[in-house]
């Protein structure tokens, strides 16, 4: 199938053991006109040699050597590269089904949609979980599909499973020097769409490493997370009021996360930040126990963070070590 050009936008950073699985998925893609884009983000491995090695193979490859900024930095000097007005962007530890890129352009296209999104395979030791039973396709308002991606059952706001008209990013890019770069953009970016189209057919391969919760050291740029989200519950308050219940769903869902990550590390402690997480929560109690979104089990540990705090921790960790 050969329609409008794909830029295809690839940051690499010391991925040497992942890039040439992850650029030959690309290379074997249906969907043949593409340019990818391997933006080298100062490798300190021999990623940025496999780089120059796997441009020889194929003439849509171009290779930019720049100095490390980050995940964030990398993909907006792609956005600025990019010679094409589709863009996309995937993981260089990741790798994608060889029809993903005509299965999301053919949607967009008969859509008339300014993004379009499918599901993704978590990947864990090598071994992808299941595709969808039913595949479905949704042509979505960015209320809908706001609403889709906050909940994340179906979807959610990883920037990679889509394709995106290029000039959704004229006013919009990734922020550098933050984590959760993906929730910091995608609620905004949905935004300023028209239309959006979904499949939750999976066509990409999110790879976990070997890198649990319980061996994850605590950084205060999880923190990052929360800002995100609050950032996301202040665009959907001012445009989608109906959607605040997801917002803040979403938003005691990141203050759970941060407080997790912290309280697994046994080599961090921060009391003040520690009691300012636990007291956001217990604000919201209420709202948690009522919300449908969290599970069970989830509900029951924070019903055991209310009592007692080292009860809590005691749930967590054997809930992450099983």
């Amino acid at each position: 199938m050969m329609g409008e050009k794909i830029s295809v936008i690839v940051p690499v950073y010391n991925v040497e053991t992942y890039l040439e699985r992850c650029v030959e998925s690309i290379l074997k893609q249906t969907y043949r006109n593409l340019e990818i884009l391997l933006v080298n983000d100062g490798s300190t491995d021999k990623s940025g040699e496999l780089c120059d090695r796997l441009a020889l193979r194929d003439h849509r490859i171009r290779v930019i050597h720049k100095e490390n900024g980050g995940l964030s930095d990398a993909r907006n000097r792609g956005i600025d590269e990019a010679s094409s007005d589709l863009i996309a962007f995937v993981d260089s530890d990741d790798y994608i089904d060889e029809d993903m890129y005509e299965t999301l352009y053919r949607q967009m296209v008969s859509s008339k949609a300014d993004l379009s999104m499918c599901g993704h395979y978590d990947v864990y030791h090598q071994i992808p979980e299941k595709q969808v039973a039913a595949i479905k396709t949704w042509e979505l308002t960015p209320k809908e599909a706001i609403k889709m991606v906050m909940e994340a059952k179906v979807l959610s706001v990883t920037a990679v499973n889509k394709l995106y008209k290029k000039d959704l990013f004229e006013q919009l890019r990734f922020q550098v020097g933050k984590i959760a770069e993906d929730a910091f953009i995608m609620v905004d970016l949905i935004h300023h769409c028209s239309k959006v189209v979904a499949t939750n057919e999976k066509k990409y391969y999110y790879v976990h490493r070997e890198n649990s919760i319980t061996t994850q050291k605590f950084s205060l740029k999880f923190l990052n997370v929360i800002e995100a989200y609050e950032q996301n519950a202040e665009i959907i308050s001012e445009n989608y009021p109906d959607l605040y219940d997801v917002a803040i769903m979403r938003l005691n869902w990141a203050y759970f996360y941060v407080l997790d990550r912290l309280l697994v590390d046994p080599d961090f402690k921060d009391k003040v930040l520690e009691d300012r997480l636990v007291s956001y929560l217990k604000k919201n109690k209420k709202t948690i126990l009522m919300d449908s979104r969290f599970t069970r089990a989830r509900k029951i540990s924070f019903l055991a963070l209310c009592l007692n705090r080292k009860l809590y921790k005691k749930i967590l960790l054997a809930q992450t070590n099983r």
